[in-house]
């Protein structure tokens, strides 16, 4: 493809080559340079990528061009041939329930016999092949090199996680999604938005841009559903499951073993728990009556789906203790986690073990210490990615939020495989133990390194001792 047809119309400049330049392959990152490849050398707030120019050239850049973010992700839209138009995409967007959410639709369509992509917190999949991920949402030369990987495989969906700091930083731009989905809007993300209205308006941003051809689909029950929808182009498609909606759930029973729900008159045992899962399947039955998937396959794929990996996990342990490991991160998350073990654990003893990141937004430690009192009989306050502060700092801002009763029943240790052992010991018998806040990640990032931490491991060699 030539340099001319990938940047024509863009508001972007050529550094090196000409615009007749063949390019073979496209990167932003000049160590990803090789023979004939375009480096997009993109302006940033802090820096400006054509600083790199040079080192992309000498690794075999075959043409440098200068340009935004937005110019960036066009170009990589155009390089790959616009493949997120060649499959049915459906993004979802939202503080909580994302990776769940997307992961499960991956599944279910799979179960009926579909080829999919997924793009999530945890992994990327071009069918059954899985690579690992870094953001919530990739860069957009991964992103499209991705989606064109899955049009290649034969793949007809692929399910996205899209993060506000993703839409932000114009990663999404130039992809054609078939729906977006709203989950909800809680506390996160203030350190990099600022406020909670920055933060909403790079939600809602999503939905603005979505062709007329397009689904939105939004949940009622939270305050901001239809704020999100309210400028889009975009078809909408609300769900709820507390009032009036396109589509309708009530939770019939709950136990540890499941729920029963009734979805839009009709009734649907899944293995899931919990009222925040109710949501998330609520969100991924609309996407897939959205794509027209009929409802009877839809219902019966739902009642054979599993939780995603680190979500509401359970691990049987020592004297019949119920081992609980979610990645729950945020007040809303712990929150939905701890009301959904506390309604299906009949009155036994609820335990919790949480910490809060380092370098992030501080605001949400002590709101995190209240909920875990008003709902843990015994709360277990640890490290989760320190990152480049004291750890022991972190505990002393989240223990802030306890009352004088809840500094009683809390136990604050730094290391967070010492707090998960002590967590599981002390228990009484037949207890839940909830591990919030790693879920899938199996490392903990102390200073600028990643060090390997698995929590199935650490419960899997207490149990074995």
């Amino acid at each position: 493809m030539k340099l001319c047809d990938i940047i024509k119309g863009l508001d972007a400049s050529i550094v090196f080559g000409t615009p007749e330049t063949e390019i073979r392959s496209i990167c932003c990152d000049s160590r990803k340079a090789a023979e004939g490849s375009l480096f997009v050398a993109v302006k940033g707030h802090d820096l400006d990528g054509a600083t790199f120019s040079q080192d992309a050239i000498s690794r075999g850049a075959a043409a440098v061009v200068s340009t935004d973010r937005k110019g960036l992700a066009l170009c990589a839209d155009r390089f790959f041939d616009h493949p997120s138009g060649k499959l049915a995409l459906v993004g979802i967007t939202g503080t909580n329930g994302k990776t769940t959410t997307v992961t499960l639709l991956y599944n279910m369509f799979r179960s009926m016999g579909y080829e999919c992509g997924l793009l999530s917190t945890i992994a990327n999949y071009v069918g059954t092949k899985r690579s690992e991920t870094e953001n919530t949402t990739a860069d957009p030369v991964t992103i499209n090199s991705l989606m064109a990987e899955m049009v290649e495989a034969g793949c007809s969906y692929c399910f996205m996680e899209v993060s506000s700091i993703g839409v932000e930083q114009e990663r999404i731009a130039g992809l054609e999604f078939k729906a977006g989905i709203f989950s909800n809007l809680t506390h996160d993300h203030l350190d990099y938005h600022g406020t909670f209205a920055e933060y909403l308006r790079c939600k809602k941003m999503f939905f603005d841009r979505l062709d007329r051809g397009a689904w939105a689909i939004t949940n009622v029950d939270d305050r901001n559903g239809l704020v999100m929808t309210q400028n889009t182009a975009a078809n909408v498609m609300t769900y709820s499951c507390r009032k009036a909606a396109d589509h309708n759930c009530r939770i019939l029973e709950q136990s540890v073993e499941g729920m029963l729900l009734r979805i839009d008159g009709t009734e649907l045992w899944t293995r899931l728990i919990g009222t925040h899962n109710a949501y998330n399947i609520m969100a991924i039955y609309c996407a897939a009556i959205a794509l027209g998937a009929p409802k009877e396959d839809v219902l019966v794929a739902l009642s054979n789906l599993r939780s995603a990996p680190g979500r509401l996990e359970t691990i049987s342990g020592p004297d019949r203790k119920t081992i609980v490991i979610d990645y729950a991160h945020t007040p809303d998350a712990l929150e939905n986690v701890l009301e959904a073990l506390r309604a299906v654990c009949c009155g036994a003893h609820l335990a919790c073990v949480f910490g809060c990141g380092g370098d992030r937004d501080r605001t949400k430690r002590p709101e995190m210490a209240a909920i875990a009192e008003r709902l843990a009989d015994r709360v277990f306050v640890t490290s989760d990615n320190p990152r480049t502060e004291d750890p022991k700092a972190i505990i002393d801002e989240v223990c802030t939020g306890f009352s004088s009763e809840g500094r009683r029943k809390a136990v604050c240790i730094s290391d967070r495989a010492e707090a998960v052992r002590a967590a599981i010991n002390l228990s009484p018998e037949g207890s839940v133990i909830l591990l919030a806040g790693k879920g899938h990640e199996t490392y903990q990032v102390i200073g600028k390194e990643k060090i390997h931490f698995d929590e199935h491991e650490i419960v899997a060699e207490f149990m074995t001792r």
